[in-house]
C-alpha cells in the first residue's frame, strides 16, 4: 500500500511538472503552428541560467528565478525572430521549419554540454522540508510544483479570456489569415506567445533545479513529454494538454509498479499511439 501511495504521489507531482512544460509548448504550437522542438533546450538553458545566477553569482534564489524567467523569455523570442520568422516571411513549408527546429535543438543541446559540462548541477542555498504519508514521502519543492502549475494555468486561462491580447491570441490560433485580415498584428502576437511559453518553461526549470538538479540532456525529456501531451490532449487546447500531462505522469508512475523504469518513454509512446488510433483529435477536440 505504501508503494502505491508513493507512486500516486509521484504521478501527481510529475504531472504538475509535465503540465507546466505542456502549457508553454501548447501555447506556442497551438497559436503559431510552429513545432518548436528547441523548446526543450530553451527550458534547459533557462534552468542553467538560474543555477548560474544563484550558485556562481551568488544572487538570492528568488531573484535568480525572476532574472532567469526574463532571460528565457528573451531567448524564446530570439528563436522566433532569428530562426522561425525568416522562414515565415519566405513562405517556407512547415517541413522546412520543422527541420530548422530540430537543428536548433541539436545545436543548443550540445552548446549546453560544452558551456556547463556534463555533470549534474544543484543549488545548496535553498532548504526545503520532507513530509511523510506513512512510509511514502514528498518535499516542499514538489508541493511548489503543484502550486505553480495551478497558478500558471489559471493565470494563462484568465489572460486568454479576459485581456485584449489574450483574445487576439485566441483569434490568431483559430484562423491566422483571418486575424491578419481584421488587423491583428500576428508577428507581435507570435513574439508575445514565444515569450510567455518560454517563461512558463523557466518556472518548471527553476523547480526541477531544486528537485533533481540539471543535466545537459534534460531538454529532450521536456520537449518529448510536452509534445506528446499536446498531441494527446488535442492540438490547440491548453486544458487538454494539462489533462494529458497528468495522464502521462500517472501512467508512467503507476507503470513502474510492474515495468522497469527504463521503459518509461516506451509507455508514453504506447499512450500516444493508442490515442492516435482511437481518438486522433485528442482528449479535448476544438470545434
Amino acid at each position: 500500500m505504501d508503494l502505491l501511495i508513493q507512486l500516486t504521489l509521484n504521478g501527481l507531482f510529475n504531472g504538475a511538472h509535465f503540465a507546466l512544460l505542456a502549457m508553454g509548448f501548447a501555447l506556442i504550437f497551438g497559436t503559431t503552428g510552429v513545432v518548436h522542438f528547441a523548446y526543450g533546450p530553451v527550458y534547459a538553458v533557462g534552468a542553467y541560467a538560474i543555477w548560474a545566477l544563484a550558485a556562481l553569482v551568488g544572487l538570492p534564489f528568488w531573484l535568480a528565478v525572476l532574472l532567469g524567467i526574463a532571460f528565457t523569455a528573451a531567448l524564446g523570442v530570439g528563436c522566433y525572430l532569428f530562426i522561425y520568422r525568416p522562414f515565415e516571411i519566405s513562405g517556407s513549408p512547415p517541413f522546412v521549419v520543422l527541420v530548422a527546429s530540430l537543428g536548433l535543438f541539436i545545436v543548443m543541446k550540445n552548446l549546453i554540454g560544452i558551456v556547463f559540462g556534463t555533470g549534474v548541477k544543484t543549488v545548496d542555498s535553498v532548504a526545503y522540508d520532507v513530509h511523510f504519508v506513512g512510509d511514502a514521502f514528498f518535499t516542499t519543492v514538489q508541493l511548489g510544483q503543484v502550486a505553480a502549475a495551478l497558478l500558471v494555468g489559471c493565470g494563462i486561462a484568465l489572460f486568454l479570456r479576459a485581456s485584449r491580447y489574450g483574445k487576439a491570441i485566441r483569434a490568431m490560433a483559430d484562423n491566422r489569415e483571418m486575424a491578419t485580415v481584421i488587423g491583428i498584428d500576428t508577428t507581435r502576437l507570435s513574439i508575445l506567445v514565444f515569450a510567455l511559453g518560454s517563461a512558463v518553461s523557466a518556472v518548471a526549470g527553476a523547480l526541477v533545479l531544486l528537485r533533481d538538479g540539471l543535466n545537459p540532456n534534460m531538454g529532450f525529456g521536456a520537449v518529448f513529454v510536452a509534445f506528446v501531451a499536446v498531441i494527446v490532449g488535442g492540438v490547440g487546447s491548453l486544458r487538454g494538454a494539462v489533462i494529458a500531462a497528468f495522464l502521462l505522469a500517472f501512467v508512467q508512475s503507476l507503470g513502474m509498479w510492474q515495468i522497469p523504469t527504463e521503459w518509461q518513454n516506451t509507455i508514453v509512446f504506447v499512450v500516444l499511439f493508442g490515442f492516435l488510433l482511437a481518438r486522433p483529435s485528442g482528449i479535448v477536440c476544438r470545434a
